[in-house]
C-alpha cells in the first residue's frame, strides 16, 4: 500500500485543526499495516475526548483527499505523549524556560545526556542553562530532545 506524502496530508488536515485550537504535531505513515496516524496538541493538552473530536472532523473530509489511493486504511488520532521529541517550532516555543532533557550523538564535557532549562533557539542552535551554565548546542549534535518529566 501507498500513501500521498506526509506533508500534503499535513497541509490538509491543518485548515481543518487550526480553527478548532489543534496544532499538527506530525503524521505517521505505516505502509505495512496500512495505517495513518495524526498526533495532534492544543494549549490545554490532549484527552480521549478532543482525538475523537478531531477524528470525527477529518474522517470525511479526508476520504476525500484520497490519502490511500483508494486503497482502505485505518485512521488514528493521538497525543504524541508527554516525552515526544521536539519537532516543531512551536514545540521550542512552548517550552522555553522550561527543563527539558537532551541526548546528543557525542559526548560533551564526558555526558551524552543534559538536564536543563531551555532558554534559547534558533534554527541552527539551542541555549540550555545547565547547573548556573548557559550552553549552546547546534542542533546537529542533539540526538533527541523532550520536556523532562519529573514524577513527585
Amino acid at each position: 500500500m501507498k500513501f500521498k506524502s506526509a506533508d500534503e496530508i499535513r497541509k490538509f488536515v491543518e485548515k481543518i485543526a487550526a480553527p478548532m485550537g489543534i496544532e499538527i504535531v506530525d503524521i505517521a505513515l505505516n505502509e505495512k499495516q496500512a495505517q495513518l496516524t495524526v498526533f495532534i496538541e492544543t494549549e490545554e493538552g490532549v484527552d480521549l475526548d478532543t482525538c475523537e473530536k478531531f477524528h470525527n472532523a477529518i474522517i470525511d473530509p479526508i476520504d476525500e483527499l484520497d490519502p490511500s489511493y483508494g486503497d482502505a486504511y485505518t485512521l488514528n488520532v493521538s497525543s504524541p505523549g508527554l516525552d515526544r521529541p521536539f519537532k516543531t517550532q512551536r514545540d521550542f516555543e512552548r517550552n522555553l524556560g522550561k527543563e527539558v532533557e537532551i541526548k546528543l550523538y557525542s559526548p560533551l564535557k564526558g555526558k551524552k545526556f543534559l538536564e536543563g532549562v531551555l532558554s534559547a533557539f534558533d534554527e541552527n542552535n539551542i541555549t540550555v542553562e545547565v547547573n548556573g551554565e548557559s550552553l549552546k548546542l547546534p542542533r546537529n549534535r542533539i540526538a533527541k530532545i523532550n520536556k523532562a518529566i519529573k514524577f513527585e
